[in-house]
């Protein structure tokens, strides 16, 4: 059994200031506004020599004009019911509250261990003031600040005591990571739940329902990944609230952290700017990218349509043409599998290793058909081929004058590689260097 905490509470009482400062990097969006959580969050903290799992959650509300209010509500019992200890979050500033004791009320009922957190006790007066929390019923107060730490070395202490074994330093170590991004609205959420067949990420039509970045243990075929749902991302000029900025900035994020990035588009409305430029970061990062049309469903069809967008598509992306392209629709779970497979498949590339013989032997005869051109009467030969040791496919050509190798010459040879190896989804490197 793995050691799950899950922070639990009411809206706006520090929850995702606590997250953070257990598991030690801004991972969640905070701000004062309440709500601004709304899926369930991961992250993974150590103390006195213990891992575990933190889970943050959205407020817990009814009765209020949230749309998001029933999910959230979901999303917090799945957490309770994953956690092995509980931290019940409250506001010293706020006292005792009736929603804290409806709320206390769902807890008891889980029957796990349950820790009150008094939060916001800057100060010993403050904590004094976390008394009256007692009235619940539920045992020890923890009077803490999450904004300054004060206090949380103590309720870690009793949380590690409700844990059977030491846990796993960073269980997500060597595990590709899919990141799944696109601008709002095209359907990442209701990809990811489709997947995994059930709720992780709370879906409406409402553009910018995400706003953390949602990372998922997945399992298809005996293969393990981690799936990152994302925030959308929109131009700068349309991101009007500081939230959506730093979802957009976690976004990103992903995408650094990612081996492989599945892009997706809205059929409807096809390749925009936007998009080119999260593909162009993409390749800029050297990560494994494949591009998911979705809402396919939703285009009138004849039967030259998806090889006309397809070609159409290409031709936008001129030099990232080497990017595949799959058409899907979550809605009526069309292609869904196949797009992760896809996506398995760019990240096998990104780590394949060419052996130098057949390098060689494909390469130098295309080299001969078509040698570069000579510079000032000087012809160029190449020699060798080899693949350096990196991250991503990264080729050495030997040659004797490697300054004066033009780019059209070095498109030729990207080519004729990826023609050979199959480099799918996959931006391949080329050095030129001297015998």
């Amino acid at each position: 059994m793995a050691n799950i905490v899950a922070i639990v509470g009411r809206p706006n009482v520090g929850k995702s200031t606590l997250f953070n400062r257990l598991v030690e990097k801004r991972q969640a969006i905070m701000d004062d506004e309440s709500g601004v959580t709304r899926d369930r969050h991961y992250g993974y903290a150590q103390w006195t020599g213990k891992y575990f799992t933190v889970i943050d959650t959205g407020g817990y509300v009814s009765g209020s004009e949230d749309v998001f209010e029933g999910a959230i509500r979901g999303q917090v019992k799945e957490a309770i019911d994953e956690a092995s200890v509980i931290l019940f979050v409250v506001d010293i500033f706020d006292g005792l509250t009736g929603l804290d004791k409806d709320f206390a009320k769902v807890l008891r009922e889980s029957k796990k261990p349950v820790l009150i957190v008094a939060n916001k006790a800057d100060n010993t007066e403050r904590a004094y003031m976390g008394a009256e929390f007692y009235g619940l019923g539920m045992g020890e107060v923890y009077p803490i600040s999450s904004a300054n730490g004060s206090g949380t070395g103590e309720l870690l202490d009793e949380v590690v005591k409700h844990f059977g074994e030491e846990g796993e330093e960073n269980p997500d170590e060597g595990i590709p990571r899919i990141a799944i991004l696109g601008r709002p609205n095209v359907g990442k959420s209701s990809f990811l739940n489709v997947l995994l067949g059930k709720e992780r990420s709370i879906v409406t039509d409402i553009a910018g329902t995400t706003r953390d970045s949602l990372n998922t243990h997945y399992k298809l075929y005996g293969k393990e990944f981690i799936l990152t749902d994302t925030a959308g991302i929109r131009r700068k000029s349309r991101v009007k609230e500081d939230i959506e900025f730093y979802s957009v900035m976690r976004s990103l994020q992903a995408l650094q952290d990612s081996d492989v990035c599945i892009i997706m588009l809205d059929a409807e409305r096809g390749l925009e700017a936007q998009d080119m430029n999260i593909l162009g970061l993409a390749h800029k990062y050297r990560k494994g990218v494949l591009i998911m049309v979705n809402k396919w469903d939703l285009v009138a069809k004849d039967s030259r349509t998806a090889d006309q967008f397809r070609k159409e598509l290409q031709e936008k992306l001129g030099p990232l043409s080497y990017i595949p392209i799959i058409f899907t629709s979550v809605l009526n779970k069309q292609r869904i599998f196949q797009a992760v497979e896809l996506a398995v498949e760019v990240f096998d590339n990104l780590n394949k290793k060419v052996p130098t013989s057949t390098l060689n032997e494909a390469m130098l005869k295309e080299i001969e058909n078509y040698p570069p051109p000579a510079y000032r009467g000087k012809y160029i030969k190449i020699k060798y081929i080899t693949q350096l040791p990196s991250k991503t496919p990264t080729f050495a050509f030997f040659c004797n004058f490697p300054k004066h190798i033009k780019a059209p010459y070095e498109r030729y040879l990207e080519n004729k590689m990826r023609k050979h190896f199959d480099f799918k989804g996959v931006p391949i490197k080329l050095f030129f260097r001297n015998k």
